[in-house]
């Protein structure tokens, strides 16, 4: 019978050898795909970067010992990346990175997301509690560290145990003494591994955003499509203590000194210009075999699709009536749209490169490789455990969109924690005060942006359509008890329930005491909600653990088999929230028969898109002004246009929104904000013919702030390159 451990048993020795061959080998690098290593560049892609016209070297992108690239980027919040871009710290990321906490800081009084903002002093600049931003110190492989530590005989739990537990010694060793801080991440799927160390600033601040008329421009109609005519980017600032060190929020910080920041390019670009993008993409998976893609686009990404669309128009109808819930729900709504038309439009790429079929061609070449040899069950094997999975996934996916898509049963799942240690015979005093603490600093943030008549509506639709789909998903009986018992007076039960009052809730929770566990147990809402918690942990999860270790070990066994079947084949690793270069062409595409796309946009698309009776389309008055006269400054292109947007085949991901794309010399020329539509698959499957990273032309960033804005003062930090 087939082993995973087998495959360790007998390849053991020979992986890391084999692994540090591969990524010395400067074979079959393909520029125009990748995710790659800053700490390999030198040794793996400069060649071919300074062949496509890179002007500058890898150690002027990454370098530990002296100021570099590097030191301009951060990661801003958890899945957005950012530029340094003055010597006060100043930062530019998309609009949509920065949109929540534009939101957060709106009113009806003061509505930032639909007049915009800027600081006219530092003093003015607004505090982001909860904001942080990352710099990379610097990343070191430790695969030999972890890999001397891992036996062949292992099973994956304990395998996973080891690592975590080789990993924490690693990063507390690599931080001691000073205030970074560090993590390990794998790579390969296990068969690598890198430290990464970080400094983490915690004061970070808004310091402008157009408005979303502009920062929006297109709304979830052009979410994910090219052509683009989105001013999508707002800025911040990092702030420091006396030291220049990260520090917690306090008026009397001072901006932060960076060790580089990016110069700026006014230079403008062409068709066939060499790009990179620097940034945190944030996850995509490459290798996966065929059966895992169909699964993923023909049974899971449908039925978020379908939940999701529901979710967006219930939300439209009461955003379009009302303005202070068009105001709570913006963010809501838009982090929904933005994965459910990316779903939508993966599913299409897949379909549109016969991915599936592409696949399937390379697992016949693969089972012919390994018919003879150790790996010659090991499709078959994962493909049996994978059909196992799939069911379990799915079921779960349609409880996680449908059931917890229902904002108070999320609310009320989130007091689990709290109550479960209130209830024990001995209750645990200290995770209560820890989950209390938490509890309190949510609930202001939830119920400022909540709207209970919206949410009744969601919770009638899709706790209806759960049920309607029972028969095809593995489904909560504990369900069917409560629906009996409530399901006819729902609208009471919600209404009267304890998370719907806002300063009874409170008011508990700030004299909170183990035996006032009985009044939230005997809430409605919160019975339903732990019913589905415990369907979801018991029958669910605790199903798909064991099988998800066992894919695991399976993916990773078959990435190595892979990289021993093409050993002149370079294989970048997967995105996993690390920094990474993308390097390719500005270029234009043909989405399909007779139709062509260029590779830029300008001002006079913004213009030709306005239509008054459709929100994603509104011009402010000003910037129809600035057009008109013509009015560009020194923003405008060879040609008295003003350019707006531009696309290029470096290859992107999530978490690469807000990335510097920067020219052959190491200039930024434009901030990284989508991909086009026929091209999100690349987090499955890259196709150069197909995926485009579109980017915001810093010209027209630049417009915006010092002519539309007339902010000035912070072009005149900036040090921009005529």
């Amino acid at each position: 019978m087939f082993k995973p451990i087998h495959f360790l048993k007998t390849c053991a020795i020979r992986l890391y050898i084999f692994l540090g061959i591969l990524l010395f080998s400067f074979n079959n690098a393909y520029a125009d795909e990748g995710l790659w290593l800053p700490l390999l560049l030198e040794k793996l892609n400069q060649k071919d970067m300074q062949m496509k016209g890179l002007k500058i070297t890898a150690r002027d992108i990454y370098d530990v010992n002296h100021s570099s690239l590097k030191d301009a980027i951060v990661q801003f919040g958890g899945g957005c990346t950012a530029e340094v871009v003055s010597d006060q710290g100043l930062l530019l990321t998309n609009h949509h990175c920065g949109y929540g906490y534009i939101q957060r800081h709106s009113s009806i009084q003061q509505n930032y997301l639909e007049e915009g903002f800027w600081a006219s002093t530092f003093k003015d600049e607004l505090p982001c509690p909860g904001l942080k931003v990352s710099f990379l110190i610097e990343m070191r492989d430790v695969s030999q560290t972890i890999l001397d530590n891992l036996r062949p005989d292992m099973d994956e739990k304990t395998r996973v145990k080891t690592i975590s537990e080789i990993s924490e010694q690693i990063t507390k060793e690599a931080i001691q003494g000073t205030h970074y801080k560090a993590e390990v991440e794998s790579f390969y799927n296990g068969n690598q591994f890198y430290l990464f160390i970080y400094e983490v600033f915690r004061d970070v601040r808004l310091v402008g955003a157009p408005p979303s008329s502009i920062g929006k421009f297109g709304g979830d109609t052009d979410n994910w499509m090219w052509p683009r005519h989105t001013g999508d980017f707002s800025v911040f600032r990092i702030y420091a203590d006396t030291n220049n060190l990260p520090a917690d929020y306090n008026p009397n910080n001072q901006p932060y000194k960076p060790r580089r920041f990016l110069p700026i390019s006014l230079k403008g670009i062409e068709k066939g210009d060499f790009t990179f993008v620097y940034g945190y993409p944030g996850s995509t998976q490459e290798y996966l075999p065929s059966f895992v893609i169909r699964s993923i686009t023909e049974s899971q990404n449908p039925v978020r699709i379908h939940l999701r669309d529901i979710r967006l128009r219930i939300m439209d109808e009461y955003m379009k009536a009302n303005k202070t819930i068009s105001i709570q729900y913006a963010a809501k709504s838009a982090g929904i749209a933005n994965g459910w038309k990316k779903w939508m439009g993966e599913n299409r790429g897949i379909k549109r490169i016969n991915a599936i079929s592409r696949k399937q061609d390379y697992e016949r070449k693969f089972s012919l490789w390994a018919q003879q040899g150790a790996y010659y069950r090991l499709l078959p094997l994962y493909e049996k455990k994978y059909q196992e999975y799939a069911n379990y996934r799915v079921s779960e996916i349609w409880l996680s969109e449908a059931a917890f898509g229902v904002e108070i049963l999320s609310l009320a799942r989130s007091f689990q924690t709290l109550i479960d240690a209130s209830i024990k015979p001995q209750p645990d005093t200290s995770l209560i005060r820890k989950a209390k603490k938490q509890l309190l600093s949510g609930l202001p943030s939830f119920y400022k942006n909540y709207n209970s008549t919206l949410d009744f509506k969601m919770m009638e639709v899709l706790l209806d359509e759960y049920q309607k789909n029972r028969q095809n998903i593995l489904f909560p009986s504990s369900f069917d008890d409560w629906n009996k018992k409530y399901g006819s007076r729902l609208s009471k039960i919600f209404d009267k329930s304890l998370f719907l009052n806002q300063e009874r809730l409170l008011g508990l929770l700030k004299n909170y005491k183990p035996s006032d566990a009985k009044k939230i147990l005997k809430d409605p809402i919160y019975e339903l909600a732990s019913s589905f918690a415990s369907f979801q942990k018991n029958e669910l999860q605790a199903k798909m653990k064991p099988l998800q270790q066992s894919l695991d070990s399976l993916q990773r066994i078959y990435m190595k088999a892979q990289m021993e079947m093409e050993p002149d084949r370079l294989f970048y690793p997967d995105a996993n929230s690390t920094l990474r270069i993308a390097y390719g062409n500005i270029l234009d595409y043909y989405p399909r028969d007779a139709v062509h796309y260029l590779h830029q946009t300008t001002l006079n698309g913004v213009i030709e898109k306005e239509d008054s009776t459709i929100a994603d389309y509104q011009v402010p008055i000003r910037l129809k002004q600035l057009y008109e006269q013509k009015d560009f400054g020194r923003y405008a292109d060879k040609s008295g246009k003003m350019p707006v947007a531009f696309i290029a085949n470096n290859h992107t991901s999530g978490g690469n929104s807000g990335s510097p794309v920067l020219n052959a010399e190491g200039q930024l020329i434009g901030i990284n904000f989508d991909r086009n539509w026929e091209g999100t698959m690349s987090d499955l499957m890259y196709d150069p013919d197909l995926c485009r990273n579109i980017t915001l032309d810093i010209r027209y960033c630049l417009f915006i702030i010092d002519k539309y804005a007339q902010a000035s003062r912070l072009i005149d930090e900036m040090s921009i390159i005529q």
